[in-house]
């Protein structure tokens, strides 16, 4: 990790004691929230609008999916359904202005009801319904999004997430060699407030896209470090789902990125590569159902284009950092699951100064290790009772991870590596 990386990395972590963030223990596997659509079964979208919040104070107003009478939200509802789910979406139009749904990546769409489209059947003005039904016949994480007038329409948050899961549901394709311990959206987006500001205030010529500058950058709706917040928060009423990816060492993360906005995203994740196993729902194989990801890639930050969809598995076990993360001093100690031979038993290179010197931040125990609760200052209860090791996950585009110019935040969330739970030390 490069100095200015562990530098920003501070100060982040700085920025989220003050937010008063509280981190909740792992549970035991993580899925994405969403709405789950059977097979036969239907699903109402609504496109309705509304306002977002972003950290330092501003709003922006938004057109959104709603889940039925729902209030608008950013991005809109996640579907979640199985391989081979024959499902019925429809669309409810109370915007001014005719809107739709095209769902790439899934063959064989028929729309019924509305008005023809340049590209799908629209919902007309105030009150408009189409319905849209498919076979959702291959696995993979996809896009949907409003098949009318895109460049504005996109912009303006008429998108979300598709999530198409396999018979074995802890695989993210049909092989074994995809399988994941937990999974999480990454749903990349983008904003100019001046777009939306002209839409707002009924001066849509004004919405100049060919001048598109944006100053706020999303992970799932929300800006950094709100992205960190629960999801479902009250003071996110549109906002509903967060991303703070957490995991035990060893483990198997499943991340689901989308290239959801008009620009493209470098994603970057400080400790390790990760490996992308499928780009668009379509595995990264040289035999089509037999050789399982072969042409997979290895990188440490993700190029995600728009429109694009990548699937990608991380793992971390502290391996080659050249001192023994779980705090073991001899190489006599037992070692913990998955631990990196090499460097068990190898010390801190560092030497830390006298507890008296230390100024210790929020998510700071008073020691390096990982799972190792060390001294705190008096009433100083730490906002990372776990003593997780945490880092940031961030666009590697640098303007993108502050919001309207504010540092930190914008496409910004922590990886927080949980301590294995047998050697787990709770502060008393």
């Amino acid at each position: 990790m490069s100095y200015h990386c562990v530098y920003r990395t501070a100060i982040a972590a700085a920025s989220l004691m003050a937010a008063g963030l509280l981190t909740p223990a792992l549970a035991e596997r993580h899925w994405i929230d969403g709405v789950s659509v059977t097979d036969g079964g239907s699903v109402t979208l609504t496109a309705r609008d509304g306002h977002i919040k972003t950290p330092e104070g501003g709003s922006l107003y938004m057109w959104g999916y709603a889940a039925g009478e729902g209030a608008m939200q950013y991005p809109g509802p996640t579907l979640i359904m199985n391989e081979g789910a024959s499902v019925q979406i429809n669309l409810h139009n109370t915007l001014t202005t005719p809107v739709s749904i095209v769902f790439p990546g899934q063959e064989g769409v028929q729309a019924t009801g509305g008005e023809v489209g340049a590209l799908t059947r629209e919902a007309a003005p105030n009150g408009g319904v189409v319905s849209y039904a498919f076979t959702a016949s291959r696995p993979g994480t996809y896009l949907y999004h409003s098949g009318t007038r895109q460049d504005l329409q996109v912009e303006m948050g008429l998108i979300g997430a598709l999530i198409v899961r396999p018979a074995v549901a802890t695989q993210a394709y049909n092989h074994a060699s995809t399988v994941f311990d937990h999974e999480y959206l990454f749903l990349l987006t983008e904003a100019d407030p001046n777009v939306h500001a002209a839409i707002e205030t009924g001066h849509p010529a004004r919405a100049d896209m060919t001048s598109f500058w944006p100053v706020y950058w999303f992970i799932n709706g929300r800006c950094g470090p709100d992205t960190m917040s629960a999801p479902g928060v009250a003071w996110l009423p549109n906002q509903p789902y967060d991303c703070s990816p957490m995991m035990y060492p060893g483990e198997k993360l499943l991340m689901r990125l989308i290239g959801a906005g008009r620009d493209l995203h470098p994603y970057h994740m400080h400790g390790n590569n990760a490996t992308i196993i499928a780009r668009d729902g379509r595995l990264l194989e040289s035999v089509p159902g037999v050789s399982g990801p072969d042409l997979a890639e290895s990188d440490f930050t993700i190029t995600v284009a728009p429109g694009q969809t990548t699937d990608a598995i991380f793992e971390w076990t502290g391996a080659k950092l050249g001192w023994d993360i779980y705090g073991h001093t001899s190489t006599n100690e037992p070692m913990m699951p998955n631990e990196y031979a090499p460097d068990h038993g190898k010390s801190f290179p560092v030497t830390l100064p006298n507890p008296m010197d230390l100024t210790y931040g929020g998510h700071y125990s008073g020691s390096p290790f990982l799972g190792g609760m060390g001294m705190l200052p008096p009433a100083n209860e730490g906002l990372n009772p776990y003593g997780a090791f945490m880092y940031m996950w961030h666009s590697h585009n640098e303007k993108e991870i502050v919001n309207n110019n504010v540092f930190p935040g914008g496409m910004l969330t922590m990886m927080m590596v949980m301590p294995p739970m047998t050697n787990m030390v709770m502060a008393p």
